[in-house]
């Protein structure tokens, strides 16, 4: 068949099969959340640009290359989000929910837009699942996001994940280690690629995060050796934490993030089932960010998971089979079957069966195809009798049943 109207490079559709699984996922992310104490948010598909810009960075290849901008009627540019803890401290601060106590824990299941090459569980338009907590400054609130995540992955059934983690430092003492990197990639320079040298004056901590040029700068400083003492204190506490938590993870002196608000410990969700581009996702600290928007200095984390790739990790079950198929001969077993059909699914049983008017071999081989448990044959001598033919399709035995919906659904269920 052609067709002539297609779907847009980058985007895809989920269908059923696959659709069940993300419920499944959506329904443990719900749940795990609600034990951990965090309520959901959900916040608007497109914001003011300025929003992303400001936050999220300019030399960030995010608001560089990648952002899907617009100019709506009345001429205010606008931004389809291609990340969530912007509008979640937007809407932190717009709503007051800081006047709703101390510490704010909040989750979001949301779509973003990324105009970047797609590849592998990478999507221009894709869904993120995150997590925000806001008003604690102890590394303990790190290592509970992160557990947060751990406990996820172990209820969805997705293993081998490993956590690779790094301290950038706050902006105080980031100072130091931003003059030792950029002396060291001076001779660097030539070989780099040419968003590195880019980089190198208006912000060198983003060369550190080049797939391309990550083997020439192995031996580059390493920002935990510059960290202030507070830095240092809760960098080496949340460590110990996650040690006696027993979380696998990987000091990672290249880690710094794609983001300019990150402060102190930044950190990614690995899986080597991904391949070359093994990130699942990723977060960190961002204590500067809500007073830099407006608030009051508040301190915060957080960090967020592409489903597009987490449910690639999750081991597919097998296709839930139907409890019932109904097979119906002629008009009335037609009508007689499908009122049924509703008085069961009204009683939370799964029921099916054929209204195109196919024949009772063709209705037959599709209940067998759909896995079907057990068949119901009505037709005209049935409706007489009120009386039908299950047969279990596993076995081939048959037996005549009351055309009762309370007995049919005791039988089959």
């Amino acid at each position: 068949m052609d067709v002539k109207v297609k779907k847009i490079r980058g985007t895809r559709d989920i269908l059923p099969e696959e659709a069940s699984l993300w419920s499944e996922v959506e329904g443990k992310i719900r749940e795990v959340c609600r034990v951990y104490g965090f309520g959901e948010i959900r916040v608007p598909t497109f914001e003011e640009t300025s929003l992303f810009i400001k936050t999220t960075g300019e030399t960030t290849d995010i608001v560089e290359k990648q952002m899907y901008t617009f100019e709506d009627k009345g001429g205010r540019s606008l931004t389809l989000k291609p990340e969530g803890t912007p509008s979640v401290v937007r809407a932190y601060l717009e709503n007051a929910l800081f006047q709703r106590g101390k510490k704010t824990k909040l989750f979001y299941i949301e779509r973003m837009f990324r105009q970047e090459r797609p590849q592998k569980g990478r999507y221009r338009e894709f869904t993120q699942f995150g997590v925000e907590l806001i008003g604690s400054k102890s590394p303990l609130s790190d290592a509970e996001i992160i557990s947060l995540a751990f406990t996820l992955f172990e209820k969805i059934g997705v293993k081998d994940i490993t956590l690779r983690i790094n301290s950038i430092g706050c902006f105080r003492c980031r100072g130091p280690f931003r003059d030792a990197l950029k002396e060291y990639l001076k001779s660097k320079l030539p070989e780099l690629c040419p968003d590195c040298k880019r980089r190198f004056e208006r912000n060198p901590l983003r060369v550190l995060d080049c797939k391309e040029d990550k083997e020439k700068l192995k031996d580059a400083p390493r920002s935990t050796d510059y960290l202030c003492d507070n830095c240092k204190k809760h960098w080496k506490r949340l460590i110990s934490v996650l040690e006696k938590l027993k979380i696998p993870f990987l000091v990672d002196h290249m880690l710094v993030r794609g983001l300019d608000y990150y402060t102190g410990p930044v950190f990614e969700f690995v899986s080597g089932k991904l391949g070359a581009q093994d990130a699942v996702g990723g977060g960190g600290r961002y204590d500067e960010l809500i007073e830099s928007m407006g608030g009051e200095p508040t301190p915060a984390t957080g960090f967020a998971i592409g489903l597009d790739r987490l449910v690639m990790l999750v081991e597919k079950k097998k296709e839930e089979r139907i409890p019932l198929w109904i097979v119906n001969i002629g008009e009335e077993a037609e009508e007689a079957g499908f009122l049924l059909m509703e008085k069961l699914r009204r009683m939370g049983v799964r029921v099916e069966m054929d209204l195109t008017g196919r024949s009772l071999k063709a209705q037959f081989r599709e209940a067998d195809k759909r896995n079907a448990k057990y068949v119901l044959v009505i037709g005209e001598d049935e409706i007489r009798k009120n009386k039908g033919k299950l047969k279990d399709m596993e076995t081939g035995k048959e037996e005549e049943i009351e055309l009762d919906e309370e007995k049919i659904k005791e039988r089959v269920c």
